[in-house]
């Protein structure tokens, strides 16, 4: 494996150190002086890699879909029934872990309403992800009908829409509340409506 270059490597831990200040304080929130202190670099190399905030905000987003994308295939192609990677999927949103938690990590729930009138070009980037993410979804789902282990189901595209979003949903109110018990409930339903 190639190691990244120096210049990659800021690049990245700019990156890296912008996204956990966006998940504390919001994109609007989170202030260029105080991501340029935390991750160590000066303004001058911020400007070489990003032409502005929103560009940064953009190549944040780039990168965030990537690895949440990369991270989902490997669950796609996993060796275990459509009905089991399902599982594992609702899983992740019910993790305690704050490393792992989808609703603690999750740049979407913490920013669609944020950016959506902020930014067209990080509005696009979050909508191209959450394409992405539900034919991914789709496919689990078309497995799961194929080998038993999920219902029949009429419009697996539309049926995996309707379930990040009441997953997306769910942890949202999780956040509002402090408590689970919104994940809890989508995880009943999701339970109800797709497995035998």
């Amino acid at each position: 494996m190639i190691e990244p270059s120096k210049s990659e490597q800021t690049r990245q831990r700019i990156l890296t150190t912008g996204r956990k200040l966006v998940l504390g304080v919001g994109f609007t929130g989170m202030g260029l002086k105080e991501l340029l202190s935390v991750s160590g670099v000066p303004k001058g190399s911020f400007y070489h890699y990003f032409a502005s905030k929103e560009a940064f905000g953009c190549a944040m987003l780039d990168d965030y879909v990537a690895e949440y994308l990369e991270r989902l295939d490997l669950l796609v192609a996993a060796p275990l029934s459509g009905g089991e990677r399902l599982k594992q999927y609702c899983q992740a949103w019910l993790s305690r872990d704050a490393s792992t938690s989808i609703p603690e990590n999750c740049l979407v729930v913490k920013l669609a309403s944020e950016i959506s009138d902020m930014s067209e070009d990080m509005r696009l980037i979050f909508d191209a992800g959450v394409i992405a993410l539900d034919e991914r979804i789709e496919r689990i789902l078309r497995d799961g009908v194929a080998d038993g282990s999920i219902k029949p189901i009429a419009d697996p595209a539309e049926a995996a829409r309707l379930l990040y979003g009441q997953w997306l949903g769910a942890a949202i109110l999780s956040k509002l509340s402090k408590s689970q018990q919104p994940l809890r409930d989508a995880l009943n339903d999701t339970s109800a409506r797709f497995f035998p």
